[in-house]
């Protein structure tokens, strides 16, 4: 059978940056419900009043971040008022890096001498920008567990939210973002930010494989040039992303198995483009969720990891006893952790079949990759 080539000059993509973690698409489906709650929740800023404080909240790779992208996109088209304000924070963890990044933001510049400049001045050069250009600021803290180490959460939530003490008519609300379930923020709080904190709150849920076919549908129409990504294979990168639990995986393996296929020369991607692919591609979650553990939780997974490579099935009253011994953790929060690790879809928690109420931990991952990344 004759296979039909790409010339040199030729690709595969139509646009490239459809695949990228950052871009936004102009359909977003199956988040219409969080994008309406977000909505409400911001619309005294529209309205001259300040912004009602949210938390977000779901497992990664549920759309938390995008969503809140293309709501800021359509409230900087609607308004100049209302100052919409993203943060990164795992690359700003700190109050000064999440202030400067806010008064850049604001201003269209970063802080005059920031390598010296404290943090108290570049919030007082943020909160004089608002007074005097009269401006509403909402800021959207994202992956927000990062700053729960060293009180920086506190101290953040604190100093936007009382702005108005010392600068009278300064209007901030706060959006948290977490990937983390387990996270209880009354608990992570102290009695000043709960006080003026009080947020609503807006879940995330994984999405469904049926969505998880659209909407990768739709990335590849997008992205690829008719007739490069047959029904069969996409049918197999859904069945991939839904094993890693994560629409990223999904999203990277489009690309890199349209990558192969063209490295190939090839006009179509097919089956061993997506299996390639999904080599690197199934571990985009892990690493995400790794991310996000505390030392607790990494000990847990750690155990776990180890107790898979040595035997087949692992009980979880086996699991806690060996926990327990290691590393000391009563039961509840043992069973808080694996609950969480099921929840971000890291293990599998099944009943054993004729053994009463037994319960079995199965891993997602192959022992030694979980093994490799929390080093």
């Amino acid at each position: 059978m004759t296979r039909h080539l790409l010339n040199w000059d030729e690709t595969l993509f139509r646009d490239p940056e459809v695949f990228d973690p950052d871009f936004v698409p102009e359909q977003f489906n199956f988040r219409e419900a969080q994008m309406h709650e977000l909505a409400f929740q911001l619309r005294p800023g529209l309205q001259g009043a300040r912004p009602l404080n949210t938390v977000c909240r779901g497992p990664p790779g549920t759309g938390k971040t995008t969503t809140i992208r293309k709501l800021f996109a359509e409230v900087e088209e609607t308004t100049k008022t209302l100052v919409p304000v993203y943060v990164n924070c795992q690359i700003d963890n700190t109050t000064f890096g999440i202030i400067s990044e806010v008064y850049s933001q604001v201003s269209g510049h970063l802080p005059r001498g920031s390598g010296g400049t404290s943090t108290k001045k570049v919030f007082d050069a943020v909160a004089r920008v608002l007074e005097r250009e009269q401006k509403i600021l909402v800021v959207a803290l994202d992956d927000a567990n990062y700053l729960l180490y060293e009180n920086e959460l506190n101290r953040v939530l604190y100093s936007l939210l009382r702005t108005h003490e010392v600068y009278p008519g300064t209007k901030i609300g706060v959006i948290v973002i977490l990937s983390d379930l387990s996270i209880q923020l009354a608990d992570r709080l102290d009695a000043r930010a709960q006080s003026i904190f009080r947020p609503g709150e807006v879940y995330f849920n994984p999405y469904s494989s049926d969505e998880v076919r659209v909407i990768l549908d739709e990335r590849a129409r997008q992205g690829f040039y008719p007739g490069v990504l047959p029904g069969e294979q996409l049918d197999l990168v859904v069945d991939r992303t839904m094993r890693g639990g994560d629409l990223r995986v999904g999203i990277d393996l489009l690309k890199r198995a349209g990558i192969a296929a063209e490295m190939d020369g090839r006009r179509r991607i097919e089956e061993k483009d997506v299996l390639r692919a999904y080599t690197a591609s199934r571990f985009l979650h892990l690493d995400a969720v790794i991310r996000t553990l505390d030392a607790d939780e990494r000990g847990v997974l750690d155990l776990i990891a180890r107790a898979s490579a040595e035997r087949d099935e692992i009980t979880s009253g086996e699991l806690f006893d060996e926990i327990h011994e290691a590393i000391g953790l009563r039961y509840t929060r043992y069973y808080e952790i694996v609950t969480k690790l099921e929840a971000m879809r890291i293990v599998d928690i099944t009943f054993r079949a004729g053994r009463g109420r037994t319960r079995s931990v199965n891993l997602r991952y192959e022992p030694e990759r979980i093994l490799e990344r929390l080093k």
